[in-house]
């Protein structure tokens, strides 16, 4: 297996998606834009023009580093997210409903995507750490689950219901393909997603959507939110192969948050069955590449973080598809590499680049063997 290769592949594919979501972003964003800001129509695509230089410095910064760097710091690393979650969570001023989002000297970022980056970073060393102990639930299992607990929590009580399911399930399959007990897996989520129901009926935020998109399914024709009608309105009248890049008639204020969470509707509309299909691919193809990574990495711990960043790329993509067709309810999910939005973008690099140093690794650690024999 070319490694070397793979990780070239890798950052074609997702310079391929960042290429597709500037194009869709402008598009989507222009006639918003124009209205808010002075009727400069590229104001909200400049923006996230200006955020690609940090994504891409931070996916170079990221293959550099050694990997394995992160076993030394990811304890204290998971507990600095945990207090600036809890931060996030009491002292931030809400938006929407929701306290999210935290600012430092002006700028402002999403430290639950954050979260979900350490936490998998620290989970991944506590299993390698505990070896065949995982299987034990008092003298290793139990370990990385608190922390799964702590982290899920800040996020959910933010209230970011849907980001803290992310972060659990993305958290649990790592711990799934570690070896650890499906008997523990399975009794664990279950007392999760017993309190995890209870509370999210308690946040208006939460139980509105949770009650709509129940709701959605008692009347016939019946959508779960405006927004989810009108994002099918723009994926039907792409057709099968769309009505031509930035011809989107739904982003002219018809659907809110167009060039963010639901950018994927403007995909379909724009370029059709055919384009949403090719994007769909590239996220399946991210996560093979992940998976050969995983394969062929010399330790489990970047195993474990390579299955879990290629992971969580295809995750959030296929959720954020989900909620736009109305298969899910209404989240808060970016479509990787392609939404408006600057945590996501830059941190989702990151991963990227650290999926890349792993595939590296292996690549120079097999080459300094050939030449060694």
């Amino acid at each position: 297996m070319n490694l070397k290769l793979l990780s070239k592949l890798l950052l074609v594919v997702i310079l391929a998606l960042m290429i597709t979501g500037s194009a869709l972003v402008l598009s989507a964003s222009s006639t918003y834009s124009a209205l808010k800001f002075n009727h400069n129509s590229y104001y909200l695509f400049f923006s996230y023009l200006g955020k690609l230089p940090f994504a891409l410095i931070g996916f170079v910064l990221f293959s550099k580093i050694p990997y394995t760097v992160y076993r030394r710091f990811s304890k204290k690393a998971i507990m600095v997210t945990a207090i600036v979650l809890f931060i996030t969570a009491v002292l931030t001023v809400a938006v929407k409903g929701a306290s999210r989002w935290i600012s430092i000297g002006g700028l402002s970022f999403q430290p639950s995507e954050i979260a979900k980056l350490v936490l998998l970073m620290h989970v991944a060393y506590l299993i390698e750490s505990k070896g065949e102990g995982i299987k034990d639930f008092a003298n290793g299992f139990k370990y990385p689950v608190i922390w799964i607990f702590v982290i899920s929590a800040l996020v959910f009580v933010q209230p970011n219901v849907s980001t803290s399911i992310i972060i659990a399930t993305i958290a649990f399959s790592v711990l799934f393909i570690s070896g650890a007990k499906l008997k523990h897996i399975f009794a664990t989520i279950g007392v999760a997603v017993g309190f995890a129901g209870v509370f999210a009926m308690i946040f208006n935020h939460s139980r509105e959507r949770i009650l709509t998109f129940i709701s959605s399914f008692g009347a016939l024709h019946k959508e779960i939110n405006p927004q989810v009608a009108q994002a099918k309105i723009a994926l039907g009248s792409g057709g099968f192969r769309g009505i031509g890049l930035g011809q989107s008639r739904q982003s002219d204020l018809f659907l809110p948050e167009s060039y963010g969470d639901f950018i994927f509707s403007v995909l379909g509309e724009e370029l059709g069955y055919i384009g949403v299909i090719s994007v769909l691919l590239i996220y399946m193809v991210i996560f093979i590449i992940g998976i050969l990574i995983a394969k062929n990495a010399k330790d489990q711990y970047g195993q474990l973080l390579a299955f879990g960043i290629s992971f969580t790329i295809v995750l959030s993509a296929f959720i954020n598809a989900a909620v736009v067709t109305g298969l899910f309810p209404t989240t808060g999910i970016t479509l990787p590499f392609i939404s408006y939005g600057g945590t996501s973008l830059i941190f989702m690099c990151c991963s990227a680049g650290i999926l890349t140093n792993i595939a590296l690794s292996t690549y120079k650690e097999r080459e300094v063997k050939k030449v060694t024999k």
